[in-house]
């Protein structure tokens, strides 16, 4: 018996050897390196690093106006997703009901999603183009020709339209994930409900938003560290013009550091995105946990 128990320790012992190697290699020593490089003002180049301790992170907060502007930029996508939560549900409550074609629609609204993102930004950067874009024709056709804006170059329209895109591109994924987790639930639950002359309505509100709890928290968790890392949708489409108006707080990480040649700074705007993800990741864990408590 003593040998069978070491046997599988072993067993244990080598099988968690290269998962933690791997984890150790690509996750830990990256974010501890990025954070030493965050206190100092390497530029990416240069041999050595002057440790300038937290003056980036100073910077960071007093001295990067177009920084929080990017943010701001970000907000507008999460908003955005936030408001198109509640029909993404309701399409997929549709989609779970006995509808023939419900397979067929799910197909094709998850199409966008698996797309390349690359290829779908220049494909949409070509259909809001002002000079014979699509979305131009189609508003010169039904009449609607003074609604023409320049929608890739205004200030106040550009984050609208940029966001528009990454609604249709991230919207049957919600809907497949929200009918996946509708679907989840116990057909014995609904059947009795129904039983007991709940309609469905009643059965939407009572039993399902709150059996889909986990589906709610993956979903919101995935809008808001989709929107925090934004990058090819405005750097395909506008890259951040006009000036940084329309740019992201990764795509303005990225300028930092190869096109201003400040990693250090860089790095600090890394480190604080991954902050913000984690910080984000421990409330909603906690506010998860209460609602399973009450």
């Amino acid at each position: 018996m003593k040998t069978l128990s070491r046997q599988r320790n072993l067993f244990i012992l080598v099988s968690l050897v290269i998962p933690v190697a791997l984890l150790m290699l690509f996750v830990v020593y990256p974010s501890v390196d990025l954070i030493a490089i965050s206190m100092t003002n390497w530029n990416g180049v240069s041999p050595t690093r002057d440790v300038i301790g937290l003056g980036n992170y100073v910077d960071m907060f007093t001295k990067s106006p177009d920084l929080w502007l990017s943010l701001r930029n970000n907000f507008i996508y999460l908003m955005a997703h936030m408001i198109l939560m509640p029909l993404e549900l309701c399409v997929a409550a549709m989609l779970n009901t006995r509808f023939r074609g419900a397979n067929f629609v799910k197909t094709i609204a998850f199409l966008p999603f698996i797309l390349n993102g690359v290829g779908m930004s220049y494909s949409f950067s070509y259909f809001f183009s002002p000079i014979n874009g699509g979305f131009n024709q189609i508003l010169t056709s039904l009449g609607l020709s003074g609604w023409i804006q320049k929608w890739l170059s205004d200030p106040h329209v550009v984050n609208f339209v940029l966001a528009s895109v990454s609604l249709w591109r991230f919207f049957g994924y919600h809907v497949v994930l929200f009918a996946t987790g509708l679907r989840s639930i116990s057909t014995d639950v609904m059947e009795a409900s129904r039983i007991d002359g709940a309609n469905a309505l009643q059965q939407l509100v009572r039993i399902q938003l709150p059996s889909m709890r986990l589906v709610f928290s993956f979903v919101l968790f995935d809008c808001i560290r989709g929107t925090l890392q934004c990058f090819d949708i405005p750097f395909i489409m506008t890259n951040g013009g006009p000036g940084y108006a329309s740019s992201t707080f990764t795509l303005y990480t990225i300028d930092t550091a190869f096109e201003y040649n400040n990693f250090g700074m860089a790095a600090t705007m890394a480190v604080a995105i991954m902050v913000i993800v984690i910080l984000v990741y421990g409330l909603q864990n906690l506010l998860l946990k209460k609602a399973v408590k009450e």
